[in-house]
């Protein structure tokens, strides 16, 4: 029987899911990746969820990559199996908002899930790194990628060059993380704002979160193309003009999600 290394459970229109390998500090291994790819995936599919929420534990949210999993691997073997691509990337298909809440060292491949999510809420206790450097390795989750989009050249540069570790305050002064709150309160506040982000029009969310991600993968000008459809296909939706009826009648509106 597999064990068991994420949990998942709905709170009213969120999913929350946490990453479950407490002795281990949630280091990353395939069977977890795949577990929390199947759990995201049946929260995106799920049109009682419109927000999920990934979390780990108080002393990590994820320590990195499984290295005694990974030691003695070869180079056919990791290309053979698709290692990253085949499991670690299932997030890129999820549509609703993906939010991160962090405690604890987000290292290395817990650093680049963090930043694969599309909002971070950092407890003060959060540490953030990519460390593979020390192993002779790179950062091969996407963080080359992301972490020079979320924090710019030269942080990024210094991360992942010298392994320096960023603290929550660091972190969120240089863009990487959305907001900082109390160790103590970390769950509450996060599921609080993925309920408020939840409780609007599940499409409207979609299309916000596409069109931001469209902005770091292509120009100004196709990006703009991009978000002027985006924003035109709202007139189609009840939604919208639920919305806007409700703003005119100044009433709490009543989303369909459609």
């Amino acid at each position: 029987m597999t064990e068991l290394l994420v949990q998942a459970e709905q709170r009213g229109r969120v999913g929350l899911i946490t990453l479950n390998r407490p002795k281990q500090l949630n280091a990353l291994n395939d069977t977890l990746m795949d577990q929390l790819g199947a759990a995201l995936l049946a929260f995106d599919a799920d049109a009682q969820i419109g927000a999920i929420v990934i979390t780990g534990g108080a002393k990590a949210f994820a320590a990195g990559a499984d290295i005694e999993a990974m030691a003695d691997w070869t180079y056919t073997d990791v290309y053979s199996s698709h290692f990253i691509s085949r499991n670690w990337e299932t997030i890129r298909q999820v549509r609703k908002p993906v939010l991160a809440a962090v405690a604890g060292f987000a290292m290395g491949g817990g650093c680049e899930l963090a930043l694969s999510c599309d909002i971070i809420v950092a407890a003060e206790s959060a540490r953030f790194a990519l460390p593979e450097i020390k192993l002779a390795l790179l950062p091969g989750a996407g963080g080359t990628q992301r972490l020079p989009r979320a924090i710019g050249k030269a942080k990024a540069m210094d991360m992942a060059l010298s392994a320096r570790m960023l603290d929550a305050q660091e972190a969120d002064r240089y863009g990487l993380v959305s907001r900082v709150v109390p160790d103590e309160q970390l769950l509450e506040k996060t599921l609080a704002l993925a309920t408020q982000i939840a409780g609007y029009s599940t499409p409207a969310l979609m299309a916000i979160k596409e069109s931001v991600n469209r902005s770091f993968e292509s120009s100004l000008t196709e990006g703009i193309l991009f978000e002027r459809r985006e924003l035109h296909a709202r007139f189609a939706s009840e939604d919208a003009h639920e919305g806007m009826h409700a703003f005119l009648d100044k009433r709490k509106p009543v989303f369909q999600h459609r």
